[in-house]
């Protein structure tokens, strides 16, 4: 039996989506390149700076939690918290119940961080938005809806 594949163009639904999702894609990808590149600190990871926003907005964390949550293995976790630490971002602390159990916070150093960059990344995303029309902001406000509901799906 032989059997042919057909190759010949369609237009399906797949078809019509295609160019605006990858549209969509790399114009979130690109925003999202150009916020991440707002830092109070140059030299610092995305990486890095995603354990400190982590740790900022839902506390005190495990390695493994840390771990779980940006999804990364433990010992690749561990020397991203061990550089943390030896910049004075982070903390360590042993459990007093389980000593096998290191309980990983922000230092104040680190909220300054977190707040300096969040402070930066703002700004420029208030300048970026004030040069738009007001139809062209409310068009991205109901965008940003919609791409929490796509994104929580």
């Amino acid at each position: 039996m032989n059997e042919r594949v057909d190759e010949s163009p369609r237009s399906g639904p797949r078809d019509e989506l295609h160019s605006p999702t990858s549209e969509l894609r790399m114009a979130t990808f690109r925003l999202a390149r150009r916020l991440r590149a707002q830092r109070a600190i140059d030299t610092m990871s995305d990486g890095q700076f995603a354990v400190l926003a982590a740790l900022s907005l839902h506390g005190e964390h495990t390695l493994g939690q840390l771990a779980d949550r940006e999804r990364v293995t433990a010992p690749s976790m561990n020397r991203t918290v061990s550089l943390l630490e030896e910049a004075g971002y982070l903390t360590r602390t042993p459990d007093d119940d389980d000593r096998r159990k290191v309980t990983i916070a922000l230092t104040d150093a680190g909220r300054l961080v977190v707040a300096e960059t969040v402070r930066r990344r703002d700004a420029w995303l208030e300048e970026a938005l004030a040069a738009l029309t007001d139809e062209e902001r409310k068009t991205l406000a109901a965008a940003a809806e919609i791409m929490r509901k796509v994104a929580d799906t």
